[in-house]
C-alpha cells in the first residue's frame, strides 16, 4: 500500500470515529470568536502564536497550526527574514526558491506551526498594488514556476497554503470589489499559477475576499468545486481568508469551502441547523472533514528545535537571495563596480534604517541587531573605505556630504508608509452586518431566551465595535496596516530633490531603490549614471548590496514586471473600485500590443559580465500512446557562454511569438526560463522543456486549451524586448483539453 493509500485509509477510519458535532467542529478555527478578536486587537496575536484548527485531542489529533510567512515566519522569536517574494521573483531561480521554502518550513515547525501561508501567486496586474511585494511578478509562467518551487520546499516539513484564489490584486477594496473576467482570461492568465502549485503538491488553497463575476470567492462553486477540485483534481483543503472570508456559510460549504479561519464564527452559527434541515448534505461535511484529516496525517514527524531559527545556513540563504535579486538598471561609464575608491558618501534616511516591507500579515519580527542596513553592509565590507553618512533626506546637507567624496550612493524608495496591506474599517463593518451573529452568540438556550431577531439586532452594534477594533489591530503602527495601493508611482518629491542634489554635487552617483512595486523614474533617471533595485532585501540586504557595489558579485537580478515610462502604459487602476474588468492586456502584453517600449522591460537586468547563446536546437513533441494532449513538450537545447571578465549568472528567457490566426494574442509571451551560473570563460549546454499548454490558447467554445496550427517562433532573449535568437517550429492543430 502506498503512503497516499495508507493516509486515506487512516483518515477514513478516524472520520468514522467522529460524531457529527466533532465533524462540524473540524470545519472552523479552534479559537473562540471574542477571545480571538480581543487577542488580535490588544496583543498583536498574529505575530505571537500560530492559529489552531481541526484539533481532536481524544483521537490524538493535535490539529493544524497556521502561520503566515511570505518573507519568513511572522512570529516574534527570531525567525529569518528573507527578501520579499517580488525580490525573489527578480532572482528567476526556482531552485533557490525551493530552498527558501524548506528553510521557512523548518523554522515554522520550530515555533509549533505546521501550516504556512507563504505562497502568494496573485498576478501583479498593476505595479501600484499595495501587496505587489508579496507576489513574484506579472507573468503567469514566471509566477507559477516560482510558486511551485516554494510549495515543494514547504511541503517537505509543513502544509503549504497557496493564496489568494483568485484575481486578488487590488487591496484597498478587496472586501468589496467584483472582478469580471472571461473564461479565457481566467485560464490563460489568472489561474495557471495556482494550478502549478496544486500540481506541485500544495496541501491547501486560500480563497480570496473579492468577488469574481458576481460571486464571492469564498462561496464560488465554479472556482472551488468546478475548477480547483474538479478540473484540477485538488485533493487538499480550501480555507477562507481570515475573519471576513465567508458571508453565507451554507453557500460556502456547498461551493467547496472546507475550513473557516481563524475563529468559530459563521460556520458554527449556521452549519448545524443547515445539516439538520437538509440544506447541507452530510456527504459535503464528510468530504471537508476527510480532507482536513488527510492533511494532518500527511505531516512529517520530527524534532524542530529553536536553534533552526536564523541558523548560519538560513542567514547565508537570505544573503544569497538578496544578492541574486538586485537588478542593475543603468550603469553609464560604467560607474559600477566601485574600484579604487578611498571615500564614499552614503546618503538618505533609508540607508541606515531596517526596511523589510509592509507591516501587515506578512510582517516579520527579527531580533534587535539582526537587520543589516545598506550603510552597515558597506562599512563591514570595506573598513578601509572612508564612508561619510548623510543621515537625512535634506538635499543641501546631502550635497555637501557627496561633494567631499569620490562617489556617492543615494538610498531612496518606498516603505510600509507608502505601500502595503490595508484595511478600511467601514468595509469590514458592512461585511459584519451581512453575516449572522457568530455561533458563540446564538446557542440554542440564548435563542430560546432572546429570539433570533433580537440576537441579530444586538449583533449590529457589536459589528461596529469589531470594525473599529480591527481597524486598530496593529498597535506597532497605531493605525491601518499601511497606505495600501498606489496610484502615484513616482518617488516623493523630497526624494527626487535629494537625488538631483547629490548627482549635481557628485557625477559618480548610484541611486539604490528600495520597495516592492514599480517606481516611475522619467523625471530623473537620465541624469543618474547608475541605478539598481534593492527591493525589500531582508535581513542580509546590506551585505548583498555591498557585494554588488564593490564588484565581489555580479548583479544578476532580472525585472519580474515591466517598469513603465508613464502611467499611460498601465491598465486602469482604481483602488476603491466596486467593479473592475480584467482582460489579457497588462504589463509587457499590453506594451507589446500597443507597440510601446517600457522604461525597463520585463526580464531586463545588466551584468558585470557578458553572455552569448549558441547552437540552439528544437525537438518537436513526440506523441505518446493513448495521450489525447499531443504528447511531450517541446525540447529546446542551447549553449550558454560567459565571455566576460568574471563569474556571473545569466537568465535565459524563451518567448513565444504565436501564429495568431484564430484569436488575438500578445506578440510575445514567456514560455520558459532558466538561470545558470558560469565562471569567466565557461560554457555549458542547457536543455529546457516547454509544455504544450504554454504554447496554446484557451478555447472558450470547447472549454479547454487548443494549439493553433502554423509556425511558432521561439525567441531566446535577455528580456521581452530583446530581438534575441529566433527558432521556428511548425505544429499541427492539437486539442490539449482542460
Amino acid at each position: 500500500m502506498s503512503d497516499t493509500e495508507s493516509i486515506q485509509c487512516r483518515a477514513a477510519a478516524l472520520l468514522a470515529q467522529l460524531s457529527t458535532a466533532e465533524k462540524l467542529a473540524l470545519l472552523d478555527g479552534d479559537t473562540p470568536f471574542w477571545a480571538g478578536l480581543f487577542d488580535i486587537a490588544t496583543r498583536d496575536a498574529s505575530h505571537r502564536h500560530p492559529w489552531p484548527a481541526a484539533q481532536v485531542p481524544r483521537l490524538g489529533l493535535s490539529g493544524l497550526q497556521f502561520v503566515d510567512g511570505p518573507r519568513g515566519v511572522c512570529l516574534e522569536g527570531g525567525a529569518t527574514t528573507f527578501p520579499v517574494p517580488i525580490a525573489r521573483g527578480a532572482c528567476w531561480d526556482p531552485q533557490l526558491e525551493e530552498r527558501i521554502g524548506e528553510a521557512i518550513a523548518l523554522e515554522a515547525r520550530s515555533f509549533g506551526a505546521n501550516w504556512v501561508a507563504a505562497v502568494c501567486v496573485n498576478l501583479l496586474r498593476h505595479p501600484g498594488w499595495g501587496r505587489a511585494q508579496e507576489t513574484y511578478g506579472e507573468d503567469p509562467v514566471h509566477v507559477g514556476v516560482l510558486g511551485a518551487a516554494i510549495t515543494r520546499g514547504l511541503q517537505r516539513h509543513t502544509l503549504a497554503c497557496v493564496k489568494h484564489f483568485a484575481l486578488n490584486s487590488i487591496d484597498s477594496s478587496r472586501f468589496l470589489v467584483d472582478v469580471c473576467a472571461s473564461p479565457r482570461v481566467l485560464h490563460e492568465l489568472y489561474l495557471p499559477q495556482f494550478r502549478d502549485c496544486v500540481e506541485a503538491g500544495a496541501a491547501s488553497v486560500m480563497s480570496a475576499y473579492n468577488r469574481v463575476n458576481g460571486i464571492w470567492c469564498g462561496e464560488h462553486p465554479q472556482l472551488l468545486e468546478g475548477i480547483l477540485k474538479g478540473r484540477w483534481g485538488f485533493e487538499g483543503f480550501v480555507v477562507t481568508d481570515f475573519i471576513f472570508g465567508v458571508r453565507d456559510g451554507v453557500a460556502a460549504q456547498l461551493a467547496g469551502q472546507d475550513l473557516e479561519m481563524p475563529f468559530r464564527m459563521v460556520f458554527e452559527g449556521v452549519l448545524e441547523e443547515a445539516l439538520a434541515d437538509g440544506r447541507l448534505p452530510l456527504a459535503r461535511v464528510n468530504d471537508a472533514a476527510l480532507r482536513l484529516l488527510r492533511a494532518q496525517l500527511a505531516l512529517p514527524a520530527g524534532t524542530y528545535p529553536p536553534a533552526l531559527r536564523r541558523c548560519s545556513a538560513h542567514r547565508r540563504l537570505a544573503r544569497e537571495a538578496a544578492t541574486s535579486s538586485i537588478v542593475l538598471l543603468r550603469n553609464e561609464g560604467p560607474v559600477l563596480p566601485f574600484s579604487g575608491l578611498n571615500s564614499l558618501a552614503v546618503v538618505g534616511r533609508l540607508a541606515a534604517q531596517p526596511n523589510l516591507g509592509d507591516r501587515g500579515s506578512s510582517d516579520t519580527r527579527p531580533p534587535p541587531g539582526a537587520v543589516v542596513t545598506p550603510l552597515e553592509g558597506l562599512r563591514a565590507a570595506a573598513p578601509q573605505l572612508a564612508i561619510s553618512h548623510g543621515d537625512s533626506d535634506d538635499p543641501v546637507a546631502a550635497a555637501s556630504v557627496a561633494a567631499g567624496c569620490e562617489a556617492a550612493v543615494v538610498v531612496v524608495g518606498l516603505d510600509w508608509r507608502l505601500e502595503g496591506e490595508h484595511i478600511h474599517p467601514g468595509d469590514i463593518a458592512s461585511i459584519l452586518r451581512q453575516i449572522p451573529p457568530p455561533g458563540v452568540l446564538q446557542p440554542p438556550w440564548l435563542q430560546r431566551r432572546l429570539g433570533r431577531r433580537r440576537l441579530r439586532r444586538l449583533w449590529q452594534p457589536a459589528a461596529e465595535l469589531i470594525a473599529w477594533l480591527t481597524g486598530h489591530a496593529t498597535p506597532r503602527q497605531g493605525g491601518d496596516f499601511a497606505s495600501g495601493d498606489r496610484t502615484d508611482l513616482r518617488l516623493p518629491p523630497s526624494q527626487v530633490a535629494l537625488i538631483r542634489a547629490v548627482v549635481a554635487a557628485n557625477p559618480s552617483t548610484v541611486v539604490v531603490l528600495m520597495g516592492g512595486g514599480a517606481v516611475l523614474m522619467e523625471e530623473w533617471r537620465q541624469a543618474v549614471p547608475a541605478i539598481l533595485l534593492l527591493w525589500y532585501p531582508g535581513e542580509q540586504g546590506g551585505h548583498a548590496l555591498a557585494d554588488v557595489l564593490l564588484g565581489r558579485v555580479s548583479p544578476s537580478g532580472r525585472l519580474p514586471f515591466s517598469l513603465p515610462s508613464s502611467t499611460a502604459q498601465l491598465p486602469p487602476f482604481e483602488p476603491r473600485a466596486l467593479e473592475v474588468s480584467y482582460d489579457l492586456w497588462h504589463g509587457y502584453r499590453r506594451l507589446g500590443r500597443a507597440a510601446q517600449r517600457a522604461a525597463y522591460p520585463f526580464g531586463f537586468g545588466l551584468s558585470y559580465s557578458r553572455f552569448e547563446l549558441s547552437d540552439p536546437s528544437l525537438a518537436p513533441p513526440e506523441p505518446l500512446p493513448g495521450d489525447p494532449h499531443g504528447g511531450t513538450g517541446v525540447e529546446l537545447s542551447l549553449t550558454l557562454h560567459n565571455r566576460g571578465p568574471m563569474a556571473a549568472a545569466e537568465v535565459v528567457q524563451v518567448y513565444l511569438e504565436p501564429p495568431g490566426q484564430r484569436v488575438p494574442r500578445p506578440p510575445r509571451t514567456l514560455v520558459a526560463f532558466a538561470r545558470l551560473e558560469l565562471d569567466a570563460g565557461e560554457h555549458r549546454r542547457l536543455q529546457l522543456t516547454i509544455p504544450l499548454r504554454r504554447l496554446a490558447f484557451f478555447d472558450e467554445a470547447r472549454d479547454g486549451f487548443a494549439l493553433e496550427p502554423g509556425e511558432h517562433r521561439l525567441v531566446l532573449a535577455r528580456h521581452v524586448e530583446d530581438p534575441g535568437l529566433v527558432l521556428t517550429l511548425t505544429l499541427q492543430e492539437r486539442w490539449l483539453g482542460a
